[in-house]
């Protein structure tokens, strides 16, 4: 049975993608902003807490924030723009890393999708293959060969040096966001305490030389830091951290040299049909453009369990 004749989904975003979880990276605080009243309501005394105590200080917060909400609402059209002068201007240094290929893989990592195609796949013997971390159920694996790496982060490189504009910053699974982060030594050393939106997450770490940088996971989101003791993970080049996106994490800093790392979103309508990872309510939904976050109408979706893996 092929999926020749059948509509593919269309894929949607939930409202609160313009009012929830904003970053203020000067207070390390994810917020929501409806309005001014309900933002003073929600999160004020937090603010002045952490060294927001003038009016002044306390404006500058809601005009990053409004940046911030035009960027999210305009970020559609940016992008469709945006991809059509990178189509129409830069010429890629290896055009092959753009159409993935089962020479680029890890002979592990072939393996590992050879068992999970298989009749007889379970659970126990899955687990197996994968090499389980101190925090729970974060899963480490080869991914890619050194050879595919080298030749992603040259053409990272010069993708850089172009004039291309560029932004800063299993079967359920439907959909998929991927982008590249760069840590460098004069540039983003780390990156803060997070989840993110999805059900799943691959980190891959493309390589380069760097000393220190590794990742630490938490708890579930419903945890603060201060609440939960965190595991330290080292990040090893070519290889994939798999986790579940709530679960909390984030990158400390490197103290020499530079990172590429490539990282891949998997969401499920299923799941977030349900319920809005981002803002933890039922979700309301808005068209979006291509994959958007991954919602789809309920009616398109079967309820299934995702993998007991996650």
């Amino acid at each position: 049975m092929t999926n020749e004749g059948k509509s593919k989904p269309q894929f949607y975003i939930c409202s609160c993608f313009t009012t929830d979880n904003i970053f203020l990276e000067d207070y390390k605080l994810h917020v929501r902003f409806v309005t001014e009243e309900q933002f003073r309501r929600d999160h004020e005394a937090q603010l002045k807490r952490l060294g927001c105590v003038t009016e002044q200080q306390f404006g500058d917060i809601l005009n990053k924030i409004s940046q911030e909400v035009d960027r999210r609402m305009r970020l559609a059209v940016t992008s469709v723009d945006r991809a059509a002068v990178i189509k129409n201007t830069y010429r890629p240094l290896h055009p092959h890393v753009y159409h993935l290929q089962e020479t680029f893989l890890a002979a592990e990592f072939k393996h590992i999708v050879e068992y999970c195609q298989s009749r007889d796949v379970a659970l126990r013997s899955l687990s197996d293959l994968l090499e389980e971390e101190t925090a729970p159920r974060v899963y480490r694996f080869p991914v890619f060969n050194k050879s595919f790496c080298q030749d992603l982060m040259d053409e990272l490189d010069n993708f850089e040096r172009s004039a291309a504009p560029k932004d800063c910053g299993g079967h359920c699974l439907d959909s998929h966001k991927a982008f590249v982060v760069k840590y460098d030594i004069n540039e983003d050393l780390d990156l803060s305490y997070h989840y993110d939106n999805a059900e799943v997450t691959l980190n891959v770490s493309l390589g380069r030389d760097f000393t220190e940088g590794n990742l630490y996971f938490g708890d579930m989101r419903q945890l603060a830091l201060s609440e939960t003791e965190c595991s330290e993970i080292k990040h090893r080049a070519c290889e994939g951290i798999l986790h579940r996106g709530q679960h909390m994490h984030g990158a400390l800093p490197i103290s020499s040299g530079q990172r590429w790392n490539l990282i891949i979103w998997m969401r499920s309508s299923q799941e977030r049909n349900r319920l809005c990872p981002m803002c933890n309510r039922r979700p309301v939904l808005v068209e979006g453009e291509g994959f958007a976050d991954g919602f789809t109408r309920p009616s398109t979706a079967l309820l299934a369990d995702l993998c007991a893996l996650t």
